[in-house]
Protein backbone atom coordinates (compact mmCIF):
# COMPACT_ATOMS: atom_id res chain seq x y z
CA UNK A 1 0.00 0.00 0.00
CA UNK A 2 2.89 2.63 0.61
CA UNK A 3 3.81 2.16 -2.99
CA UNK A 4 0.79 2.88 -4.17
CA UNK A 5 0.45 5.93 -1.97
CA UNK A 6 3.96 6.98 -2.76
CA UNK A 7 3.00 7.50 -6.06
CA UNK A 8 -0.42 9.65 -5.49
CA UNK A 9 2.25 11.79 -3.61
CA UNK A 10 4.70 11.97 -6.44
CA UNK A 11 2.51 11.61 -9.55
CA UNK A 12 -0.18 13.59 -8.33
CA UNK A 13 0.97 15.77 -5.79
CA UNK A 14 1.39 15.86 -1.73
CA UNK A 15 -1.98 16.49 -0.12
CA UNK A 16 -4.15 15.03 -3.01
CA UNK A 17 -7.14 13.30 -2.29
CA UNK A 18 -7.16 9.70 -2.20
CA UNK A 19 -8.97 6.61 -1.52
CA UNK A 20 -7.90 3.34 -0.34
CA UNK A 21 -10.20 0.44 -0.80
CA UNK A 22 -9.38 -3.25 0.31
CA UNK A 23 -11.85 -6.20 -0.94
CA UNK A 24 -11.30 -9.67 0.35
CA UNK A 25 -11.77 -12.76 -0.99
CA UNK A 26 -10.63 -16.55 0.20
CA UNK A 27 -7.38 -16.56 -1.38
CA UNK A 28 -6.45 -12.73 -1.77
CA UNK A 29 -6.75 -9.30 -1.25
CA UNK A 30 -7.55 -6.71 -3.59
CA UNK A 31 -5.89 -3.36 -3.07
CA UNK A 32 -7.14 -0.30 -5.24
CA UNK A 33 -6.34 3.28 -4.46
CA UNK A 34 -8.09 5.73 -6.59
CA UNK A 35 -7.13 9.52 -7.02
CA UNK A 36 -8.46 12.36 -9.50
CA UNK A 37 -5.30 11.95 -12.00
CA UNK A 38 -6.22 10.61 -15.34
CA UNK A 39 -2.66 10.17 -16.28
CA UNK A 40 -1.98 6.19 -15.97
CA UNK A 41 0.68 4.72 -14.41
CA UNK A 42 3.30 3.23 -17.08
CA UNK A 43 6.40 1.07 -15.18
CA UNK A 44 9.93 1.22 -16.58
CA UNK A 45 12.76 -0.39 -16.58
CA UNK A 46 15.02 -0.16 -13.54
CA UNK A 47 17.81 -1.21 -12.17
CA UNK A 48 18.44 -2.37 -8.14
CA UNK A 49 20.57 0.24 -7.34
CA UNK A 50 17.68 2.83 -8.23
CA UNK A 51 16.53 4.82 -5.54
CA UNK A 52 13.36 5.74 -7.86
CA UNK A 53 11.26 3.43 -10.46
CA UNK A 54 11.28 0.75 -8.87
CA UNK A 55 7.39 0.79 -6.89
CA UNK A 56 5.60 -0.66 -9.84
CA UNK A 57 7.99 -3.32 -10.40
CA UNK A 58 7.65 -4.24 -6.58
CA UNK A 59 4.20 -4.59 -6.66
CA UNK A 60 4.45 -6.50 -9.65
CA UNK A 61 6.91 -9.00 -8.47
CA UNK A 62 4.32 -9.68 -4.71
CA UNK A 63 1.10 -9.58 -6.36
CA UNK A 64 -0.84 -11.91 -8.37
CA UNK A 65 -1.44 -9.37 -10.81
CA UNK A 66 -1.83 -5.36 -10.68
CA UNK A 67 -3.34 -2.61 -13.44
CA UNK A 68 -4.43 0.74 -13.69
CA UNK A 69 -8.16 1.64 -14.91
CA UNK A 70 -9.28 5.36 -15.88
CA UNK A 71 -12.66 5.89 -13.60
CA UNK A 72 -15.24 8.44 -13.78
CA UNK A 73 -13.04 10.80 -11.68
CA UNK A 74 -9.87 9.78 -12.54
CA UNK A 75 -7.32 6.57 -11.48
CA UNK A 76 -7.80 3.38 -9.60
CA UNK A 77 -4.30 1.53 -9.20
CA UNK A 78 -5.03 -1.97 -8.12
CA UNK A 79 -2.86 -5.42 -7.42
CA UNK A 80 -3.90 -8.59 -6.17
CA UNK A 81 -1.80 -9.68 -2.59
CA UNK A 82 -1.54 -13.79 -2.17
CA UNK A 83 -3.18 -14.36 1.36
CA UNK A 84 -0.54 -17.58 1.78
CA UNK A 85 2.29 -18.31 3.53
CA UNK A 86 4.97 -16.17 4.02
CA UNK A 87 7.44 -18.40 2.89
CA UNK A 88 5.64 -18.82 -0.17
CA UNK A 89 5.40 -15.40 -0.92
CA UNK A 90 9.33 -15.40 -0.29
CA UNK A 91 9.57 -18.42 -2.78
CA UNK A 92 7.68 -16.83 -5.58
CA UNK A 93 9.41 -13.52 -5.35
CA UNK A 94 12.87 -14.95 -5.83
CA UNK A 95 11.79 -16.81 -8.57
CA UNK A 96 9.94 -13.72 -10.21
CA UNK A 97 13.14 -11.66 -9.62
CA UNK A 98 15.51 -14.35 -11.14
CA UNK A 99 12.71 -14.90 -14.18
CA UNK A 100 12.47 -11.23 -14.68
CA UNK A 101 16.53 -10.97 -14.85
CA UNK A 102 16.84 -14.22 -16.76
CA UNK A 103 14.29 -12.31 -19.15
CA UNK A 104 16.48 -9.13 -19.39
CA UNK A 105 19.51 -11.19 -20.14
CA UNK A 106 18.19 -13.18 -23.07
CA UNK A 107 16.19 -10.50 -24.34
CA UNK A 108 13.45 -12.62 -24.51
CA UNK A 109 9.52 -11.08 -24.62
CA UNK A 110 9.18 -7.31 -25.56
CA UNK A 111 6.90 -6.25 -22.67
CA UNK A 112 7.46 -3.64 -20.50
CA UNK A 113 5.73 -5.00 -17.98
CA UNK A 114 6.57 -9.20 -18.07
CA UNK A 115 3.40 -10.97 -18.67
CA UNK A 116 2.75 -14.96 -16.69
CA UNK A 117 3.24 -15.93 -20.54
CA UNK A 118 6.25 -14.61 -20.76
CA UNK A 119 7.62 -15.56 -17.35
CA UNK A 120 6.25 -18.94 -18.25
CA UNK A 121 8.92 -19.20 -21.17
CA UNK A 122 11.90 -17.83 -19.23
CA UNK A 123 10.92 -20.14 -16.76
CA UNK A 124 11.25 -23.04 -19.36
CA UNK A 125 14.75 -21.51 -21.14
CA UNK A 126 16.00 -20.76 -17.13
CA UNK A 127 15.44 -24.58 -16.42
CA UNK A 128 16.86 -25.73 -19.72
CA UNK A 129 20.14 -23.94 -19.09
CA UNK A 130 20.36 -25.47 -15.68
CA UNK A 131 20.12 -28.46 -16.90
CA UNK A 132 22.61 -27.76 -19.73
CA UNK A 133 24.84 -26.86 -17.06
CA UNK A 134 24.51 -29.92 -14.93
CA UNK A 135 25.15 -32.30 -18.20
CA UNK A 136 28.05 -30.26 -18.70
CA UNK A 137 29.49 -30.55 -15.11
CA UNK A 138 28.90 -34.42 -15.68
CA UNK A 139 25.54 -34.58 -13.43
CA UNK A 140 22.38 -36.24 -14.02
CA UNK A 141 19.21 -33.95 -15.35
CA UNK A 142 16.89 -36.57 -15.45
CA UNK A 143 17.88 -37.21 -11.19
CA UNK A 144 17.80 -33.47 -10.20
CA UNK A 145 14.63 -33.25 -12.26
CA UNK A 146 13.10 -35.80 -10.04
CA UNK A 147 14.59 -34.21 -7.00
CA UNK A 148 13.13 -30.96 -7.26
CA UNK A 149 9.91 -32.49 -8.10
CA UNK A 150 10.20 -34.06 -4.80
CA UNK A 151 11.07 -31.20 -2.81
CA UNK A 152 8.43 -28.93 -4.48
CA UNK A 153 5.75 -31.73 -3.55
CA UNK A 154 7.15 -32.26 -0.03
CA UNK A 155 6.55 -28.14 0.36
CA UNK A 156 3.66 -27.64 -0.93
CA UNK A 157 1.78 -30.96 1.11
Amino acid sequence: MTELATNVIKHVGEGAAATLVLEPAHDRLRVELHDKSHVLLTQRLADCEDECGRGLHLLATMSLAWGTLLTATGKAVWCEIPLTSVRHCARVQRATALLEEYRRTTGAGSATVPTCAVLEESATGAIADLLHWLAAQGGDPDELLDRAQVRYEAEVA
